[in-house]
């Protein structure tokens, strides 16, 4: 009896503890650097910035070397490379098929997409530090070089604008990593969205006077011109057609993506 006994001893199995979102979150950024493309496309931030701001020292004029200035020209380049680096993020899971290891080790998908839209974020916030901090120093260089006075013309106020716009940039292009979940398709509709939809809805208001009113609450990139307008702060009616553009072209397309990354089967 007390070996039948000393068989059905059971013992309890320890359950693991989850894995920490900090510690996915740093994976999932240290991933973003560990290709040469990765690499080289976040470096490009801050190439192109030192770049843009090279520019205006050379060929601004006098009375537009400023802060404001340099902040703008700065932004072209970063708001085009930004979205790309987040759809990297989200669709190298697929394009590396590293997703089937990924969902095996982190089970809750959630959870993973989560971490990849913090560092995200996170690579966003430290862009807009550096280039802040490159315009900043263009500013300084402009004024020793050629003379002019120094004009610092951009608020705190302006500046959390400044970032938010690039936070919606950048979330345009993690929304179309998530829906489409291919590198190639998504950078595609990337550029639909940030060139060619704007032209199209430009056109649109300028030969037809009823699209003309609307543009503002159809037309995203240009609901949200307005938090990259260093001279002047946003109404309430800009705030709304930014609220409601956001809705229907990121927030109702990141919702169909993000249930199609809960139920599609990973391969």
């Amino acid at each position: 009896m007390s070996a039948i006994a000393a068989g059905t001893v059971r013992t309890d199995r320890v359950a693991p503890h989850p894995i920490p979102l900090s510690r996915i979150t740093a994976v999932e950024l240290r991933k973003m650097f560990d290709t040469r493309s990765g690499f080289w496309l976040i470096a490009s931030i801050a190439i192109s910035a030192v770049l843009a701001a090279a520019g205006v020292i050379l060929f601004a004029p006098d009375d537009q070397l400023t802060y404001s200035t340099f902040a703008t020209a700065i932004r072209f380049p970063v708001v085009i490379i930004l979205p790309l680096i987040a759809i990297l993020a989200v669709t190298s899971e697929c394009s590396q098929r590293t997703g089937l290891t990924t969902f095996t080790l982190v089970p809750h998908r959630s959870r993973i997409i989560t971490a990849k839209a913090i560092s995200s974020v996170v690579i966003a916030i430290a862009a807009m530090v550096l280039t802040f901090a490159v315009g900043a120093i263009g500013n300084l260089l402009s004024a020793a070089v050629t003379g002019t006075t120094l004009v610092w013309d951009v608020t705190i106020t302006q500046c959390l604008y400044y970032v938010l716009g690039m936070i919606l940039s950048l979330l345009i292009g993690f929304m179309l990593g998530v829906l489409i979940r291919a590198s190639i398709g998504a950078i595609v509709a990337y550029f639909a969205y940030t060139f060619l939809l704007p032209t199209i809805f430009s056109l649109l208001a300028t030969s037809q006077q009823w699209f003309h009113d609307l543009q503002p609450w159809i037309d995203i990139q240009f609901a949200q011109a307005g938090l990259f307008v260093f001279d002047k702060s946003l109404t309430a009616e800009q705030w709304a057609n930014i609220a409601v553009t956001g809705i229907v072209w990121l927030v109702i397309p990141l919702l169909i993506g993000l249930r199609l990354v809960m139920r599609t089967e990973v391969k």
